[in-house]
């Protein structure tokens, strides 16, 4: 079985359709917004999983990098995982304090360009929509395989800079170029984006994820996260796949020790 023929049986138009209905609710519900990514984000990693060891999570570790305030938690911690998060940041751990509160899990403050772990020591490190947000993508993935296992799994999923959400809340405004974008933004609004370019928000190319990841010599699989399975093939296709993949998946499993 490959790593993504259980995931791929789920990757239909429906389930496209009602993530897509479900972004408008980011701002005026965040709970709903990050309550549905998070359960789809639970299926996808133990379809993964399952996909490349044939058992259940029967709860592994699972680090989650850029961890946020809970919502993953609770979802990947009903899905079977020991679930740890990771977040730099203060305000976004407290974002949500009732989910945490109420919520499963373990969280750890630190950076995802230096993780925490030792070598070699976690079942599946995931970072979701993270690697735009910081100067070294690279550096956080290969932090991220630093830290698996070897036969583990090292999920990097993260948004395509030239896709339509590249932007995040400054919309497609950022094809008019990232600073524009940012400057508009601030005239319009009266502050900069959270979400702000060349502090917090980068132009991360699929090219460059994909290139990277091949040279680890550890990629298993590469798809388009939201899009249904017929549709996986743009990320074959340069050129194309900067602005129709939107958000990349890259699944890295390091190697086995020869013995």
């Amino acid at each position: 079985m490959a790593v993504t023929d259980l995931f791929a049986r789920r990757a239909t138009l429906g389930r496209s359709t009602r993530l897509l209905s479900e972004f408008r609710y980011e701002q005026s519900d965040p709970a709903r917004f990050y309550g549905a990514l998070a359960a789809d984000t639970a299926d996808m990693v133990t379809d993964l999983w399952h996909g490349s060891h044939g058992d259940t999570p029967g709860e592994r570790m699972l680090v989650d990098v850029g961890g946020g305030p809970g919502y993953f938690a609770t979802a990947f911690t009903e899905a079977g995982w020991n679930y740890v998060g990771v977040e730099p940041d203060p305000s976004e751990m407290h974002a949500a304090e009732h989910v945490r509160q109420a919520g499963p899990g373990s969280f750890v403050r630190a950076s995802g360009m230096a993780l925490p772990f030792a070598n070699g020591s976690v079942d599946v490190c995931l970072s979701s929509n993270v690697a735009e947000h910081v100067p070294r993508p690279w550096q956080l993935g290969a932090e991220m395989l630093r830290i698996t296992r070897p036969g583990g799994l090292a999920i990097l999923s993260y948004t395509v800079w030239l896709g339509p959400f590249g932007g995040h809340e400054m919309g497609l405004t950022h094809y008019l170029g990232g600073a524009r974008a940012a400057a508009r933004y601030t005239r319009k609004h009266g502050h900069p984006p959270k979400n702000n370019y060349g502090s917090s928000l980068f132009a991360v190319s699929a090219a460059a994820g994909l290139r990277w990841a091949a040279g680890t010599g550890a990629l298993v699989a590469a798809f388009p996260r939201y899009h249904p399975r017929w549709a996986w093939k743009l990320t074959d296709v340069p050129g194309i796949r900067e602005f129709l993949v939107s958000n990349l998946v890259l699944v890295l499993r390091p190697p086995m020790p020869p013995k």
